[in-house]
This record gives structure tokens, sequence and C-alpha cells, in this order.
């Protein structure tokens, strides 16, 4: 599940998604995964760490997870729709079907329990944040990232021409079509201190020009085409004036903020 898959899109079928959705993957792999490492980082992960990656939905996060552990430790991947998960499924890695929602946790006495993008579309978030905690080792980590959508929810934040017009107004018709909570991740230092992690921190980063921002938004404008346009809430034409935009002038597209925030279980 990317960013833009979660909150603009909202599909979880990969089979039926087909090329587009690996294009999102690579793309926001591309832009969040050095964000995720970095703060992994500085939770401490070192050699023989349990690690929980919950709703990991691709490799990325948890090959990453598995060199830091080392053989010694364990990283265990969970998703309710594992179908991605053949190359990662070796030696310190355990890929399981599990949905973090309606389970309780699937183990205990974890080091280290990380959600991207999961909470924010689970119906019970609050059983959800509590499995999550009640994993976790006295002492251990939890690291939660969330995106918040209604704090930037522009595709180009410079809106200084007709194509930027354009791409704001398909980001807000596609803001529209979403069930989820768009500012949620806004809110989340404030449940990890009401769950009782201690030393809570958090901090937000958003790409606002790159490659992978301008991949990002051409796979999921074309993977919600049929969506908008029979909602009628924009046209072929439109759809298909802001894929051009996009291939033949530079546009400073932007992706919501993701906020991480993460604390220590007492």
């Amino acid at each position: 599940m990317t960013l833009i898959d979660g909150y603009l899109t909202g599909n979880r079928n990969r089979h039926a998604e087909g090329a587009g959705a690996g294009q999102r993957s690579e793309a926001f792999s591309a832009l969040f995964d050095p964000t995720t490492f970095r703060h992994i980082e500085r939770l401490g992960i070192g050699p023989g760490w349990r690690c929980w990656e919950v709703g990991a939905g691709g490799t990325s996060v948890v090959s990453w997870l598995a060199k830091r552990v080392g053989p010694t430790g364990r990283v265990l991947a969970t998703d309710a729709d594992i179908s991605w998960h053949t190359s990662a499924a070796r030696t310190p890695v355990e890929v399981r079907i599990h949905d973090v929602g309606s389970e309780g946790p699937p183990g205990g006495g974890f080091d280290l329990v990380h959600a991207r993008l999961v909470l924010a579309r689970v119906p019970d978030r609050e059983l959800a944040l509590r499995s999550m905690i009640r994993a976790l080792r006295p002492g251990g980590r939890l690291l939660i990232e969330e995106a918040d959508p209604a704090l930037q929810p522009l595709a180009c934040p410079d809106e200084h021409g007709p194509a930027q017009q354009l791409a704001n107004r398909l980001r807000h018709a596609l803001l529209t079509q979403r069930g989820a909570d768009l500012a949620y991740g806004r809110g989340l230092p404030r449940l990890l201190r009401a769950a009782g992690l201690r030393q809570v921190e958090a901090d937000a980063y958003f790409p606002l020009t790159s490659p992978a921002c301008a991949a990002l938004e051409t796979a999921t404008i074309q993977q919600s085409r049929a969506a908008l346009t029979s909602a009628g809430l924009v046209t072929d034409a439109d759809i298909a004036d802001h894929l051009s935009n996009i291939a033949s002038e530079p546009m400073d597209l932007a992706t919501p903020p993701l906020i991480s925030a993460w604390g220590r279980k007492a």
C-alpha cells in the first residue's frame, strides 16, 4: 500500500492494479524509505532485534530490516494480502497473513513494531494500536507513519499557471473520493501518549519535487481515471491534459506529508 494508494485511490487489490501497483510501489519507496530508515536507525536497531512490520505491503522495508537485525534477529512481516512475499520469505524474515484491525498481535517480545500507512484505513484504530503496543517488550519502540493530506492537499503548492491549477483540481477530486481520515497523521503524538508510550516524538516530511513524485502522480491518475470520470468530477480531456503536462514540462509535484511518530513502551 503506497501513500497515494491509501489516501487517494484506496485500492487494496494488488492483482487488479497490475503494472501500476509496481510503479507506485517503486516511486513510493524512492520517496519515503530513506525517511523510514532514518527513524528506525535513530531508535537503535541492531543485530538480534525482533521486529514486526505491520501491513508490510512490499519488500523494501522488510529487506532493509533483515539486513540490520542479521541472522540472530527476526523480522515478522504481516499483511492481509501477502502476494508480494516470495522474494522476502527467507531467514530472518517470516511472512504471515494477519489483519491488525481485527486480530490480536501475532506474538510478542518485539524490540520494534513499525506500521506505515496502516492505521488511517483500519476501522478499529484503537484496537490496532493496542495490539501493536501489546506486542512490544518493555522498553520496545513503536514507529507509526501516516499521511496527512488535509495538512497539505495540493499537488502543486506553487500554483503559478494553468497546468498547476489543473493538477490541484484533480488532486481535490481524488481527495473527495476518499473515505479515510485525511487529517489522521497530525494526531499521532497525542494518540501514542494516550496509549501510555514514553519519550514520544514526531516529525513530518513531504517531497516537493522529484522524478518519483511525477511517477507516483502519473500512476495514480491513470489508475483513478475511471473512478474520477464516472463520478463526473473531471473529464477524460482533463486527465489527458494533466498527464501530458507531467510528461512535457517540469512540474513541482508534491505528495501529502508523511507524519512519523515514535515512542517507547514503559
